[in-house]
């Protein structure tokens, strides 16, 4: 009986602590781009460009995409499949304003969660300030798995890879027009 007991009592504290941490979380990077917030909105609001500058498509070339509703905008669905670094989801387009697209954001695979995405495209002067974010609520597992791995950090840095890659693009189609 000892035994179990010097078992639980460590199991439960964990769980208490597991508990505690925040219900939500954001998670945000931001970068200044040399490009009208036209033209990356553009970028952002298609989910068909998204293959020109998303991190994620780059962790596996060969997943499977499909799209439905309208080609951009309100209403645009993107649907992916791939390997356990892309795992499987959909983006759906819930709001398309100059200055800020949001989407819901729905992962199957590798772990069942719903965020949503924020893009917001700020002019200062000739530049664009675009800020990629997600929000959602961290169910108790989402809340374990953060005690051992620091997700800020992790999608931190795709989101960041993202926008750098987003520069570039920007950059190569203002060189066209």
């Amino acid at each position: 009986m000892p035994y179990l007991l010097a078992l639980l009592v460590p199991i439960g504290l964990f769980a208490l602590y597991v508990a505690s941490r925040p219900g939500a979380f954001r998670i945000a990077r931001a970068l200044t781009i040399p490009a009208s917030p036209e033209l990356l909105f553009g970028l952002i609001n298609d989910f068909h460009e998204w293959a020109l500058w998303s991190p994620y498509e780059k962790h596996d070339p060969t997943m499977t995409r499909t799209f439905e509703g309208p080609s951009s905008g309100k209403g645009a669905i993107y649907r992916w499949r791939g390997n356990n670094k892309v795992g499987e989801g959909s983006m759906t387009i819930l709001e398309s304003a100059p200055g800020k697209i949001e989407i819901a954001l729905v992962f199957l695979k590798p772990f069942a969660a719903s965020n949503k995405a924020i893009f917001t495209l700020d002019r200062e002067g000739d530049v664009t300030r675009v800020t990629w974010a997600m929000e959602g609520e961290n169910a108790f597992m989402a809340k374990a798995f953060g005690v051992f791995m620091n997700m800020d950090e992790l999608v931190g840095k795709d989101f960041a890879a993202g926008l750098e890659s987003l520069k570039a693009v920007a950059a190569e189609r203002a060189t066209q027009s």
